[in-house]
Formats: structure tokens, C-alpha cells, sequence
């Protein structure tokens, strides 16, 4: 890429990195004297040429015994490095601080290759209904990434421009990108514009200012941007909970409205009954949106004050009714929502669609601790209290802000018993009954990895693939058995069924991402090309085999990067140091964005 600038004062021309001169007219270019610091002006250097230089002389100072056609071209030579440099005429600036060390191995050479190559097709085609058999190298990167952090290499520096790029299109690898590329990649940020999202640090104790100094945090917390003091109080409160509290109370009552909430949302992480206090303080804000969140926060603490009374309220609608004969859930919604309510994070408007008094009583029991309804019925578990019938027609209701309550108080035992059994005849329809706001993916997440993944194969076997995309996306990657069987089965079932292929596309790339790569040899049956059954899709063999193919192949191309990735040996912990003339040398960079 080549700009040219102009100048804007006599000063700047006369710098030695100047990338051109004023342009003269065409009167007075013959007047121009050429100086040892000014370069001479491109338009000069052009005319000279087109009229020769024995009929004009150049603007230029000859070297002894050097000819005048001699002096012009060394001067259009140079002048055109200065062009091209993109650079305004300007002093030169003071040169960078070296690069800080980064002791951490560096990639194997075939890894290296691979994440060349992984960088290189970032803009792919990806999506998981394109056609043909190669595998989406896009879709690969953040495995490839995970993987290496877990190995502890750092990147090359030679490919810490793309790595950032790449980190800068693509939040979702930011993490791991920048784990990746460490603390050069910070340095270069430094330089270059476009990539100062790095600076914001990524939550890591790495991103305390001074190496924790007291002294420095306090400094950019009340002089740095806002995203650089988020990613501070994140990190600090991953690092010591009560300073990262204390820091936020030092300022607290002068943050804007919008700032305060996100501050208050930064303590989610390392939440305890510590942050009781404070959060007590929060309820009585200015602002409906900090006093939302703040309530949200103490209601997952099952000890705090507000977890305490919002039970209370909750307990006086729910209750066992004997009457009956049989023992029914029977449900008295609230006749208002007082001001202590709404204090402690009730919304008393309720959205549209929706009744006040079923969406004032489903916001207490979501904020109710679930360990408190055992003895409110009589010493039932969760899983006979979901089983017991519910009067008026509130099952649904009540149903689904227990779900909500189990997500936010992260039980897993009431998970458990709101998800039931997967291969129950009524699950399927359980999944959304009419009217309900339940999400099961969400009830998944709560429970342990293998259990996540054995519940969602099983669902898979009794009810098919039609309503477990969603639960596919939070189970743990590589799919552990029998979760990889059970998708594969389903996707020949529905190849041999004849079914529409385009509509498993997604969860063939899911596929593609997440089976085990040692399943590879045993889907190669898979591949082949067969009849299409009567009412079939046209077309449909030789997508479900392209499809099938492409699964394989990226399969045995995600179990090469994994080898590739071979743990370095005990004991080396340096790798080669790049020499002062090497590509990978990034002492001597020059600040500034770089040029394409």
C-alpha cells in the first residue's frame, strides 16, 4: 500500500523519515536546491526525468565521480522507500522499549505450520451447510487454541500479528488467543491501534498493574478507562475477593449508573457472604437496574438476609393441602407488591402477556432457596415435591420458576428432578408444554459433565435430534460415550429414512467439533453413497455421503493437531531465542499501525 503525504511545516520536511516534500509548482521547480536533510521533491525528480537530465539538471547532489543520471536514480530509489513507508513527515520518534521475555516453550514445528494455516483460512466458508468434503479449518481454531494453552506454548512471534487479527474479529477466541500469544502480544498492542482490545488484559491475575502494587491498581482504577477498570476488578476479585470489594467501595457512591451496574455485575465470580454487606447497601440505590442485580446476587447466597425473607413471602402462598384426601400443591399468589418487595428486587409491572399476581409469586420463588421447601412439605425430596399435583392450574407456572431457581442457585439435585427421566413416553412434550418459559439446556448445564452427556444420549435415543441441538451445545467437548454414538445413530437413522439432510446440518457441524476423533475409522462405512429411499429429498445419497466424509476427515485432522501438539520435552522451558536479524526479532519494531 502506498500513500503519499504532505508536509505542514518546513520543520517536518526537513525530517529524515519524511515520506515526501511540498510539490512546487511548475515554476518554480528548476529553483529547488537540493539539501544534505531535505529530500527533493518527487514531482522534481519526475520532470528531471522526462526531460533528461541534459537538458535539466536534477535536484539532486551527486556523489564525487557519480553522473547526474546516476544521482537521479539513487534519489528516486530512496524516495520511493519513503513513499512507501506510509509514514508523516515528522521527527523521528523515540525507539520502543525491547519486548519483554516470554520463558514459555515455543510451538513444535508442525504446530507452528498448523496454526499458519489455521490463521491464514480464518475468513473460510464455514457454516455447516456448505457443500464438498474439506474440513472447515475456521471451526477448528479454538480447539486448536484450547489445546495448545493447555500444553503451555507460546505462539511465534511471527504470527502474533495474525493471531490478533484474528482475536480482533473473532471475540470468542480472545481468551485463548491472547493466553496463546502472551506478553509480547500486549506489547505490540501498545503500537498498534487497532489491536488495543488486548490491553483490556483477560481477567487473569496477569492484569493487575505493577504486579498487584496497591499503589498502581488504585492508580488505574481511578485514572483508567472504564473497560481497563472492569477487567481490574475482575481480576482482582479472582485474586483476593475482599480487596477487589474494597477497591469498588472506594468510588462507588461518585459511578455513573451504568458503570455501577457493571461493577456490581463483576462480583458474580468469587460471590460469598462477605459481599452480604455491601449488597444490603446496593438494594436501596438510585437505580432499578443495580437494585435487580443486586437482588439477583443475594438471592443466590441461600444464607442471606433477602434469601431469608423472599422464602417467607414464598412460603405464605405455597403450601401441602390435606383437604383434598390426596396431598396437592396448593398455590395463593400475591395480592400486591409492597415496597419491600420491590425493594428487594421484585418488578412489580409485570411483561406483556403476563398476569401480576402469577409474575409477582413466580419472581419470589425464583429467588427462594430451594432447601427450604423440603420441610415446607412435610420432608419430600425435589423429586416427590415435582411430583405432586399442583390445584388451580399454577403447575406450570410454579414448575418453571423452580427451573430458574435451580439455574441461579446451581443445584443440581433439583435440576435433577425438574429434567426427570430422558427416555420418559411425556418428556418430549415436557420440553416446552404450553405456556411454559422453562429452558431444560439451562437445567443441563447444572449438572456434572458426565452426567449432562448421558442424559442428553438418552433423550437422543427416545426422542431423536429434533430437540436436542440446543442441549448438544453444553455438553463437554470431546462428547463422551455414549453421548458420540448416540448422534451418529441418529444421523443414519435419518440417512436411512431418507429425511431432509439440509435440516442436520447444524449437528453435523457440531459433529465435526465435537465426536471423539478416535471414532473416525468406524464411521467410514458411513461415506459410501446409498440407494435413496422412495420419497426422499433428490439429491439427498450423495449430500448425506459428502457430508459423512467430511465428518471423517476432520475427525482424523483434529486427532494430527492434537499429535502435532506433542507435550515438550522435561526440563525445556526457554526455546530458542530469535536472533537480531531474524523474522521473529521484535525488539527492533517499529512503532505505529502496521501496513498491509
Amino acid at each position: 500500500m502506498t500513500r503519499t503525504t504532505t508536509p505542514t511545516s518546513p520543520t517536518a520536511a526537513a525530517s529524515p523519515v519524511a515520506a515526501t516534500s511540498p510539490t512546487p509548482s511548475a515554476s518554480s521547480t528548476a529553483a529547488v536546491a537540493p539539501t544534505p536533510t531535505a529530500p527533493a521533491p518527487w514531482s522534481a525528480l519526475v520532470s528531471a526525468a522526462l526531460l533528461g537530465t541534459g537538458r535539466r539538471t536534477p535536484p539532486v547532489a551527486a556523489r564525487p565521480g557519480q553522473g547526474a543520471a546516476a544521482a537521479l536514480l539513487d534519489a528516486a530509489a530512496v524516495s520511493t522507500v519513503r513513499r512507501r513507508a506510509a509514514l508523516r513527515p515528522a521527527p523521528a520518534g523515540e525507539r520502543p522499549a525491547p519486548a519483554p521475555a516470554d520463558p514459555r516453550p515455543l510451538l513444535p514445528p508442525a504446530a507452528r505450520r498448523r496454526l499458519s494455516l489455521l490463521l491464514a483460512d480464518r475468513g473460510g466458508s464455514g457454516g455447516g451447510s456448505r457443500r464438498g468434503t474439506a474440513p472447515d479449518l475456521t471451526e477448528l481454531l479454538p480447539q486448536w487454541l484450547a489445546a495448545a494453552g493447555e500444553y503451555g506454548y507460546r505462539a511465534p512471534e511471527a504470527l502474533l500479528p495474525a493471531l490478533l487479527d484474528t482475536a480482533r474479529a473473532r471475540t470468542d477466541l480472545r481468551p485463548a488467543a491472547l493466553a496463546l500469544a502472551g506478553p509480547r502480544a500486549l506489547w505490540l498492542a501498545r503500537l498498534n491501534d487497532e489491536w488495543k482490545f488486548a490491553l483490556r488484559g483477560i481477567g487473569g491475575p496477569s492484569a493487575l498493574p505493577g504486579d498487584g502494587d496497591p499503589g498502581a491498581v488504585q492508580q488505574q482504577w481511578e485514572e483508567g478507562l472504564f473497560a481497563e477498570r472492569v477487567a481490574l476488578l475482575t481480576a482482582l476479585r479472582r485474586q483476593d475477593p475482599p480487596a477487589g470489594l474494597a477497591l469498588l467501595r472506594t468510588t462507588w457512591s461518585t459511578e455513573r449508573a451504568e458503570d455501577r451496574l457493571m461493577f456490581l455485575d463483576s462480583l458474580r465470580e468469587e460471590l460469598s457472604a462477605a459481599d452480604e454487606p455491601f449488597l444490603e447497601q446496593a438494594l436501596s440505590d438510585r437505580s432499578r437496574n443495580v437494585r435487580a442485580t443486586a437482588a439477583e446476587l443475594l438471592s443466590t447466597l441461600p444464607g442471606s438476609a433477602l434469601a431469608a425473607r423472599m422464602a417467607q413471602r414464598a412460603h405464605s402462598c405455597i403450601g401441602l393441602d390435606r383437604t383434598a384426601g390426596a396431598p396437592v400443591i396448593a398455590v395463593e399468589a400475591p395480592h400486591e407488591c409492597d415496597q419491600a418487595m420491590q425493594r428487594d428486587g421484585v418488578t412489580p409491572a409485570p411483561p406483556s402477556g403476563r398476569g401480576e399476581r402469577s409474575w409477582w409469586l413466580s419472581q419470589l420463588v425464583e429467588a427462594t432457596p430451594l432447601d427450604g421447601w423440603p420441610a415446607r412439605f412435610g420432608g419430600r425430596d425435589a423429586a416427590a415435591i415435582i411430583a405432586l399435583p399442583v390445584g388451580d392450574d399454577w403447575r406450570t407456572e410454579l414448575h418453571d420458576a423452580w427451573c430458574r431457581a435451580a439455574v441461579r442457585q446451581r443445584n443440581a439435585g433439583w435440576a435433577r428432578a425438574l429434567l426427570g427421566a430422558p427416555a420418559a413416553p411425556s418428556q418430549a412434550a415436557e420440553v416446552a408444554p404450553a405456556g411454559s418459559s422453562r429452558d431444560l439446556t439451562k437445567l443441563l448445564t447444572v449438572l456434572p459433565g458426565g452426567e449432562r452427556a448421558r442424559w442428553v444420549a438418552e433423550f437422543i435415543a427416545a426422542h431423536g435430534l429434533s430437540e436436542a441441538f440446543r442441549m448438544l451445545g453444553v455438553c463437554a467437548v470431546p462428547w463422551a460415550e455414549p453421548l458420540g454414538g448416540a448422534v451418529v445413530d441418529a444421523l443414519d437413522i435419518a440417512r436411512d429414512a431418507g429425511s431432509y439432510p439440509w435440516s442436520f446440518s447444524g449437528v453435523m457441524g457440531l459433529a465435526e467439533r465435537c465426536l471423539d476423533p478416535a471414532a473416525a475409522d468406524r464411521l467410514d462405512m458411513l461415506t459410501a453413497v446409498t440407494d435413496e429411499p422412495e420419497g426422499a429429498s433428490p439429491g439427498s445419497g450423495g449430500y448425506w455421503s459428502e457430508a459423512f466424509q467430511r465428518l471423517v476427515g476432520t475427525l482424523r485432522l483434529r486427532a494430527t493437531m492434537h499429535a502435532e501438539l506433542t507435550p515438550p520435552p522435561a526440563g525445556d522451558t526457554t526455546g530458542p531465542e530469535p536472533g537480531p536479524g531474524s523474522d521473529t526479532a521484535l525488539e527492533a519494531a517499529p512503532s505505529g499501525p502496521r501496513v498491509p
